[in-house]
């Protein structure tokens, strides 16, 4: 009785860390986003994150031959990249960005965070 009850905590302890660790730290997607910085904040009521929003400029589900922007909001992992991002507000930058599939309180408000700055003119 005792062992089938080890057993069946360890596979369910098991089952937990595997679905914590897919949820919140496994990378989905990586990629790079363009567009112009809107702003750069600290924020937060227990956890002070970074976020952001960048403005991305195109041809969407607008009106036809319409020029439509799409907002991207991100959260940033580096301070260093934080500040970056905060002097230069209004720039163009290329961000090279991790998503997750899930946010964690303090890493940020969204499932995108931005690591690097590739560009900025």
């Amino acid at each position: 009785m005792k062992k089938s009850f080890w057993i069946t905590l360890g596979v369910v302890l098991l089952l937990l860390g595997v679905f914590i660790w897919y949820k919140y730290f496994f990378v989905f997607g990586e990629g790079v986003k363009s567009g112009y910085l809107n702003y750069a904040i600290k924020k937060g009521y227990v956890f002070k994150t970074y976020e952001g929003k960048l403005i991305q400029e195109g041809f969407g589900a607008g009106k036809a031959g319409s020029i439509t922007s799409y907002e991207f909001e991100f959260s940033v992992s580096d301070p260093e990249v934080f500040i970056q991002l905060q002097l230069n507000s209004g720039k163009s930058f290329d961000l090279h960005y991790k998503e997750y599939n899930g946010a964690l309180p303090w890493r940020g408000n969204t499932t995108y965070v931005v690591d690097k700055i590739v560009n900025m003119k």
